[in-house]
């Protein structure tokens, strides 16, 4: 595996080494020793899968307030994505800062997306599909969002947006995130 630094402190592109031959490739997605030595430490304790029908879905930008916040680790399984980690941590060094990674089926690379940083995506293609891990659970009292057009964030998206939910449309404008949920 490849680890790529991004401009979002914490923030990761993962790419797999193939190895191929005349039935296809192997690659290895996950190794927690691999990532242990990149720093990147977590026990995953659930795996989710999103799927959607229409290019242009924007689901974003989901988060979990502390003491629930989570790593993530997402892949795209079925067609492209674009995928977003935005810094939520008040003293980080890239505190409101983005950064998208295109994701796709082919390329089966990773984002690894570290607690404090929300997480959305956009679908470049019909019929696209993510699986993440999280390292914490779904805990609906934590689970929270920001807006994916809110100015202080400025993150550009690739498509016009062709359909969003009612939620993710409504996330209030940025304010300070409370330490304890």
């Amino acid at each position: 595996m490849r680890f790529t630094t991004t401009e979002v402190d914490g923030v990761v592109l993962v790419e797999v080494d193939r190895i191929s031959d005349d039935r296809g490739f192997f690659a290895r997605s996950w190794d927690e020793t691999g990532f242990a030595a990149e720093g990147l430490k977590a026990s995953w304790v659930q795996a989710n899968v999103g799927f959607s029908i229409k290019a242009g879905t924007l689901r974003g930008m989901h988060f979990q307030r502390a003491p629930h916040a989570e790593v993530k680790l997402v892949r795209c399984t079925l067609g492209a994505v674009w995928d977003v980690a935005l810094d939520l941590r008040a003293h980080s060094p890239t505190y409101l800062q983005s950064v998208g990674a295109e994701l796709t089926a082919e390329n089966r690379s990773a984002l690894w997306i570290p607690e404090g940083c929300a997480h959305g995506y956009q679908t470049l293609v019909d019929e696209s599909e993510i699986t993440y891990f999280t390292s914490t659970p779904f805990v609906k009292e934590a689970a929270t969002g920001a807006g994916t057009d809110d100015p202080a964030f400025g993150i550009t998206w690739p498509l016009p947006v062709s359909v969003i939910s009612y939620q993710d449309r409504s996330w209030p404008r940025w304010g300070p995130v409370p330490e304890e949920a």
